[in-house]
């Protein structure tokens, strides 16, 4: 099946995903039985989407995972949520479809759950039955919430090292992981690589099915998956790299139809991850883009406690200012010298989804306001004493966008936000200011942009000098890989970044790099 079907077919498309999410039976669909000696679950399951009454469930069916076109028909899926891992004490179940319009992958939507509540999942073809999933529901939004423990990650680069992280992750007790970007990496292989890849790039819906189900056979994934839910946004290499809106990125293929390729790596994204229909479909007038469209920006509620923004920084952004010799991309930059720096019609987020945003935080309703997305927030400059060096992909390449931010947090005197990002490979723990032109502005929250998972970081040497030039920020390690977990109270934040020993060993150890608090009324960062 080509890359054409997300855009030459969408209306189908996107009735097929709700048919299937809902559990309908489709008018015409063949029914197969299993048929292959394959393990139909060997993708593994995993659950996301929370809200305080729903979730949704996800498994992808595969004869081969290597070769996602070996099975060409429809396939019932039953699916049981129990209160129990036995499951004595049902909840409910049902049967899906398994469709090859969308990769066989299985998407359920569950409604009409009790809030704040864990239960058991799983699923069945034929004789064979999936791993035992656990997932929860969240505290509805008025509720009294006493704790929140998240996982946030990023950036796991199949051929850097091994997914060890997780199964430190699992240890962990968390509600639920946050996932900031580059679930994949789109590249060819390397020849100086843990684990290998097939040496050509991804390009159509068929290359990006198949480099998912590589990434989702790694066991300390799949079980990480099966301990909680988790929230998605993504960055540029569920894609490739550095792309901007509909403005192809590097390290690609030539002659390639971006938009065709962009438009087979979403619905791919789409087919491997726990996400609602309703993603799939223009979200509000005016939002659509030639191509497609997937909609993940989202806002939830955790009971009164933390209200979470997911946002996306790719799909809507203006494409990168001044790269060097006008190339697609990314590059550092001195903003003296770049005319269109300063533009304030340039937007990282897009317009419909800034004013999106200034609504949500303008809503408030908890006692954190937690903001996940893809990268870096706070200004970092790489040149020591005058001028400037930045980066242009990233929030310092579209300042007056961060300005509005920063603003609106200001504007709705927002409770307690805390940025999440990912992305740069390293940690970055820093205080968010009103003014990034002046050192001495306040302060209107706090972030913790988490190193990656294995993809390679840098090197700590310069790392004083850099800390010296941007003294909002008060931490960073480039060399350690890791993640990092966020727990909530009514009184304070306390976040513990999480690092392996050693990415390239499977059986690695793992230790605690450091660890900050925030007590809640004050945007200032403590060693705890």
């Amino acid at each position: 099946m080509g890359s054409h079907l997300f855009t030459a077919d969408r209306r189908r498309l996107l009735a097929l995903a709700g048919a299937s999410a809902a559990g309908l039976w489709l008018p015409g669909s063949a029914r197969s039985q299993w048929r292959t000696s394959g393990d139909p679950f060997a993708l593994g399951v995993a659950s996301g989407s929370p809200r305080h009454d729903g979730v949704v469930l996800w498994t992808r069916l595969a004869a081969d995972p290597a070769q996602p076109g070996s099975l060409r028909e429809s396939v019932a899926v039953r699916w049981e949520l129990a209160h129990d891992e036995g499951f004595k004490r049902m909840v409910q179940s049902g049967t899906a479809m398994a469709l090859p319009e969308l990769g066989h992958a299985v998407h359920v939507e569950l409604q009409g759950l009790e809030p704040d509540r864990w239960y058991f999942y799983r699923f069945q073809v034929g004789q064979a039955s999936s791993a035992v999933g656990h997932t929860r529901t969240f505290p509805a939004p008025v509720a009294v919430a006493s704790r929140l423990r998240l996982g946030y990650a990023s950036c796991q680069h199949w051929e850097h090292g091994f997914y060890s992280a997780y199964r430190h992750m699992r240890a962990e007790s968390l509600d639920a992981v946050v996932f900031l970007g580059d679930y994949i990496y789109e590249y060819g292989g390397s020849s100086k690589a843990v684990r290998k890849v097939p040496s050509a790039a991804t390009v159509t819906l068929d290359d990006y099915r198949a480099r998912y189900a590589l990434y989702k056979s790694d066991p300390d994934l799949q079980a990480m998956h099966a301990d909680c839910p988790w929230i998605f946004t993504w960055d540029d290499h569920e894609v490739q790299n550095d792309y901007a809106g509909l403005n192809q990125g590097t390290h690609g293929p030539e002659g390639v139809d971006f938009a065709a390729r962009r438009a087979a790596a979403y619905q791919a994204y789409y087919e491997h991850m726990p996400l609602r229909a309703i993603t799939l479909q223009k979200a509000l007038q005016g939002v659509m883009q030639p191509g497609s469209e997937l909609r993940l920006y989202d806002r939830v509620a955790f009971g009164n406690l933390a209200v979470l923004h997911t946002l996306d920084d790719r799909q809507y952004r203006d494409r990168q200012a001044c790269t060097k010799a006008g190339a697609p991309g990314s590059s550092t930059v001195n903003p003296a010298q770049c005319a269109s720096w300063s533009d304030p019609s340039r937007s990282l987020l897009g317009a419909v989804q800034e004013r999106w945003l200034d609504q949500s935080l303008k809503a408030g309703g908890a006692t954190w306001s937690v903001l996940a997305q893809q990268t870096v927030f706070g200004q970092r400059d790489f040149r020591p004493g005058e001028g400037q060096v930045l980066s242009n992909d990233g929030w310092d390449g579209y300042a007056p966008a961060r300005s509005r931010l920063t603003q609106a947090l200001q504007k709705y005197r927002v409770s307690n936000p805390v940025f999440l990002g990912g992305d740069v490979h390293a940690n970055w723990v820093g205080h968010v200011k009103a003014d990034y032109s002046r050192p001495d502005s306040a302060a209107v929250g706090v972030e913790f942009c988490g190193t990656s998972i294995t993809s390679r970081g840098g090197s700590n040497d310069g790392a004083a000098t850099v800390l010296a030039e941007n003294p909002h920020f008060v931490f960073t390690d480039r060399e350690r890989r890791g993640y990092g977990v966020a727990e909530f109270t009514a009184r304070q934040l306390e976040v513990s970044l999480r690092v392996v020993d050693d990415v390239t060993r499977v059986d690695s150890g793992i230790s605690t790099l450091a660890r900050f608090a925030v007590e809640q009324g004050q945007a200032k960062l403590h060693n705890a």
